[in-house]
């Protein structure tokens, strides 16, 4: 058989795959979607209806007053602020203070650095729950609990922020450092003007990170803050759950609203998103 027709038949061959790989990933959509539509639709219905069996997926009548309970149970304005203040600042110092260690560890030479990245990959591979007890004691002394700084503190720094940049740092050619130094810059230049503008996608990439943790975080929020009006909307929702009963139509009206500043976030910032993720899977 001839190159000609070989090459004739690829494009043939590639035509006749789209369809299947579109089919998959519509059905893939849906799939993923669907938890999305039962919560909303949910959230429209009585509580009779939630409970019903066999289930249905439509409300017999829109049940808006779901909406209004939970907002007059819980203050979402202030959850809100909080939840996004929390993850500003999470997102600051992650960014900023995992680049200045994961550009030291890469790039510079000093004493202990080996034990001292030993240190940060051990922090890695611990569970979260060991640190609980430490973080609140220190915040305990420093009379800082109920407050928003408490809901900052345990991303001050970041152990995965840290490995992550000092894999890009060490992505880069050493001759850059070298040729700043040698055009008169010092460390902290060739560190802000050279190297750190070059890894964009990786700060992208850690920021979405560390913003969908720190939107996520319910255990941390609990625990350090008592005054409603000092936690998140993950830690605001638990108290929707009733001892004896469970309002589901009422917690998904909460679930729903508490949606909507990640679903505004995303919309504004789709494409760094999109690029940071995919560009950090190439790069992994």
């Amino acid at each position: 058989m001839t190159n000609a027709v070989l090459a004739q038949r690829k494009p043939h061959r590639r035509r006749k795959g789209k369809p299947l790989t579109h089919t998959v990933l519509i059905l893939g959509s849906f799939i993923m979607l669907f938890p999305f539509v039962w919560m909303i639709l949910t959230s429209l219905k009585t509580n009779e209806e939630s409970l019903r069996i066999p289930p249905t997926l439509f409300p017999e009548a829109l049940n808006w007053s779901n909406y209004d309970v939970v907002m007059g149970e819980l203050p979402f304005g202030t959850l809100y602020i909080n939840t996004l203040l929390m993850m500003f600042w999470r997102v600051v110092c992650a960014v900023v203070f995992s680049s200045m260690a994961g550009f030291a560890f890469a790039k510079l030479k000093f004493p202990g650095r080996k034990v001292l990245f030993f240190i940060v990959l051990t922090q890695m591979m611990l569970p979260n729950q060991i640190y609980l007890i430490p973080q609140y004691q220190m915040l305990s002394s420093l009379r800082q609990l109920n407050s928003i700084f408490a809901l900052v503190f345990p991303g001050l720094v970041s152990a995965f922020g840290t490995f992550f940049l000092r894999q890009f740092y060490m992505s880069l050619p050493n001759d850059l450092m070298e040729a700043a130094v040698i055009d008169g810059c010092n460390v902290g230049q060739a560190f802000v003007r050279i190297l750190m503008p070059l890894t964009k996608t990786a700060l992208i990439a850690l920021g979405i990170f560390t913003a969908l943790f720190a939107y996520s975080d319910m255990m941390w929020p609990l625990i350090c803050n008592t005054n409603m009006n000092k936690m998140t909307l993950s830690a605001g929702l638990s108290s929707l759950k009733g001892l004896n009963d469970t309002r589901y139509p009422i917690m998904m009206a909460g679930a729903t609203l508490a949606m909507v500043p990640m679903m505004v976030i995303y919309l504004i910032f789709q494409r760094q998103f999109i690029e940071g993720i995919a560009l950090t899977g190439l790069k992994g």
